[in-house]
């Protein structure tokens, strides 16, 4: 945690000048950290010899240093918040002063791992509540909502095991059979993320501090766009506010519009991992919202008849919409190649 604990100093200084100098020197070390532990050995061995095959033999060379690399715990996190605070001290939110202060927001110990994402000015408001007095009732639900964190995980690590089990039988299984494996895969994801939330939503509300809602029955979602207001909830804010925002947003036209929402999503993908796999996770989604925001108007009438058919009868969107994010999660959970393979055997019967 040392690189943590380097860079939380610089940003901790950057901030405290208030200064768009060291604010902005504190934003790009913090991002290039996150590039050269998280994604150094991706960009290396992956992107640059597929550009530029020629130095196949340099990083073959260097493979021993490239393997070496360890990103701390929870870099990603870290860096986020980090960003978060900066961009937004300079945009004339108060500094934290207290080096005490800015300690706690950055190491709040239920939030390290998993998240949710915190927003420094959101937390000091809860943890002023916090410090007033915890009561019985914060103690009773963060103790049930670890409860519930621990019970989701448990079942997450279960099905971790039956889909390592039944993957390499996947070719060979009915095409019903696919489609239950595909729904325990979307169901694993979702115990898994959602559990840890859980649990650090919980710690936090039995010392009295409320952290920010990270999923709402995201599955239950009739279309998209409504997904990702409900999946990864801090995070998804996170990426709409510093990134899509900071690009334009929808400002700019349509074709701008599609633009940063497909460069948000591919970033949103890369996030969770260092992989072509990720990227085109994340660019799979950034389609699937660039449909579900443009079809009423770009397909003029036609859209307009599907629009109204999706919202006289919501149950095809959500068929269609957890249809969708569930085959999304192959292309999470596999390499892409072997993705493709397994989403089109979701419909043809070998």
């Amino acid at each position: 945690m040392i690189p943590i604990a380097i860079l939380g100093t610089f940003v901790y200084l950057a901030g405290a000048t208030r200064w768009r100098g060291p604010c902005y020197a504190g934003i790009a070390a913090s991002c290039l950290s996150l590039i050269y532990y998280k994604y150094c050995t991706f960009i290396c061995t992956q992107v640059l010899v597929s550009v530029w095959p020629g130095a196949a033999g340099y990083v073959e060379a260097h493979a021993q240093g490239l393997r070496a690399i360890t990103a701390p715990l929870a870099i990603s996190f870290f860096v986020f918040e980090f960003v978060h605070y900066l961009i937004d001290v300079c945009r004339g939110d108060r500094a934290i002063r207290n080096p005490f202060d800015f300690a706690l927001f950055t190491v709040f110990w239920p939030s390290i791992v998993a998240g949710p994402v915190k927003r420094y000015q959101h937390f000091f408001a809860a943890l002023q509540c916090g410090t007033e007095g915890v009561n019985s009732q914060d103690v009773a639900v963060g103790l049930v909502r670890v409860a519930i964190g621990l019970v989701k995980k448990f079942a997450a690590d279960n099905l971790t095991s039956w889909i390592a089990y039944s993957a390499p039988l996947y070719t060979g299984m009915t095409v019903l059979d696919r489609w239950q494996f595909l729904g325990l895969l979307a169901l694993r994801i979702l115990w898994d993320f959602s559990g840890y939330s859980d649990m650090a939503i919980g710690f936090a509300r039995m010392f009295g501090i409320r952290l920010p809602a990270n999923f709402c029955w995201p599955y239950l979602a009739g279309s998209v766009t409504s997904f990702w207001r409900r999946w990864h909830i801090s995070l998804s804010l996170w990426i709409r506010d510093y990134i899509y925002f900071a690009l334009g947003g929808s400002r700019r036209g349509v074709v701008r519009k599609v633009f940063n929402g497909l460069l948000a999503f591919a970033i949103c993908g890369l996030w969770h991992g260092a992989g072509w796999n990720f990227l085109l996770w994340g660019l799979y989604h950034g389609v699937g919202i660039a449909v579900a925001s443009t079809y009423r108007d770009a397909l003029g009438p036609l859209g307009r008849g599907i629009g109204f058919a999706f919202d006289r009868v919501p149950f095809v969107g959500w068929v269609l919409t957890l249809g969708f994010v569930s085959i999304g999660w192959l292309l999470f959970f596999y390499p892409a190649p072997e993705a493709m393979k397994m989403a089109r055997l979701l419909f043809v019967k070998v």
